[in-house]
């Protein structure tokens, strides 16, 4: 085999020469060479501690939302009967959280994630149920399939809080009063702790609240339960509603609702949001409302010139601003018109039958104007 032949810094090698050679490379392996080493991109490590931050936010969050799903509501004791009504066309989400806020189960996620699992989350049917503390996930999504036996009522929009009660009573043959009912929603401070939007409606009673649909009742329906049903109806209802438009107007939203109730009386599918500017329109100028569908709520029959011209608290004629309580209970349409009406000059509206079911509207700025469209 050839020698290898040894490199040096001198084409003719010495002593002399491989002792510097050796000194030179001694002295090259300890100098400090940092300023001439090329510098790394920062990048790839900024993107280290993001990705580690992400991480462990992630792992927080999720570990809290389990923390959260486990932990729940207390837990009803076993055997314990608990009623949960389960409205038309709700979802196993918030099915999940009645059952989690009465105590029925503890995690929610397990509840949605079963029902996915099982396949049956277009299967669960609206009614009122009576459960039983202790009962199972599975148990309690069985039971949630069975339609339940009971009746049904229907409140028409516009209706008051007697007219209610009448269907009520009529629907259960009598077992809930026209009394029971009307005591029953005769004051909502009793509901105002688990319906906050009763806050302002003080002692009065719950006309207006009571939210216009078909519900669910069986033998075991009260007074009560229906009530409550009604205004969990209401909430879930108005829960999209903006009322950024009344509130620049000083308008709270139990006047939102007294002034839907009046636009429920005063105008057809067509005009309520110009109805609703009509009004606005009288209120912004101090000007006193002078509705006929106050004054028919008090007198309970379709005015007289008498009836208007005799004063009474819901008389608009006589009273400035809103009537003290609504005078029926608006539909979600009413609603809307009032928290997003129309931006008008008007003042003043007349309307009649125009002969084919439906209703002609005549809408003035001027007191002039609109004593011209009826003579």
């Amino acid at each position: 085999m050839p020698r290898r032949r040894n490199v040096t810094y001198s084409a003719r090698s010495t002593h002399a020469a491989r002792s510097a050679h050796a000194k030179g490379d001694k002295m090259f392996r300890t100098y400090d060479t940092t300023a001439i080493r090329p510098k790394r991109s920062p990048i790839p490590a900024i993107i280290g501690i993001v990705v580690l931050i992400a991480a462990v936010v992630f792992i927080v969050f999720n570990v809290m939302n389990f923390t959260r799903g486990c932990m729940g509501t207390p837990q009803v004791e076993r055997g314990a009967e608990v009623q949960i009504v389960v409205n038309e066309g709700e979802g196993a989400k918030s099915i999940a959280k009645t059952l989690t806020e009465a105590g029925l189960i503890s995690n929610a996620n397990e509840f949605t994630d079963r029902v996915s699992t099982l396949g049956v989350e277009g299967k669960l049917q609206p009614g009122t149920y009576t459960l039983v503390g202790g009962q199972s996930i599975d148990e309690i999504i069985q039971v949630l399939q069975t339609p339940v036996a009971s009746e049904t009522f229907t409140v028409p929009e516009g209706s008051t809080l007697r007219q209610t009660a009448e269907i009520v009573s009529e629907a259960t043959g009598g077992r809930i009063s026209v009394e029971d009912f009307v005591s029953a929603a005769g004051n909502a401070s009793v509901y105002a702790d688990s319906y906050p939007f009763l806050g302002d409606a003080g002692n009065n009673p719950l006309e207006g609240f009571l939210f216009p649909k078909t519900y669910p009742y069986d033998e075991n329906s009260t007074a009560d339960s229906i009530i409550r049903m009604m205004l969990d109806q209401f909430a879930a209802e108005t829960a999209g509603l903006d009322w950024s438009y009344a509130e620049s107007h000083g308008l709270s939203h139990y006047d939102v609702v007294k002034l839907a109730s009046i636009v429920e009386k005063e105008s057809d599918e067509a005009h309520r949001a110009t109805v609703a500017s009509v009004f606005y329109n009288r209120l912004d100028d101090g000007m006193r409302l002078q509705s006929d569908a106050t004054v028919a709520y008090y007198v309970g029959h379709d005015p007289t010139a008498e009836d208007v011209d005799t004063e009474n608290p819901f008389n608009t004629y006589f009273i400035d601003g809103l009537p003290p309580t609504p005078i029926n209970s608006p539909s979600l349409a009413c609603l809307q018109a009032v928290c997003s009406p129309e931006e008008t000059d008007y003042y003043y509206f007349y309307f009649e039958d125009n002969g084919n079911g439906g209703l002609t509207y005549s809408f003035s700025e001027t007191y002039e104007e609109h004593r011209a469209t009826f003579e």
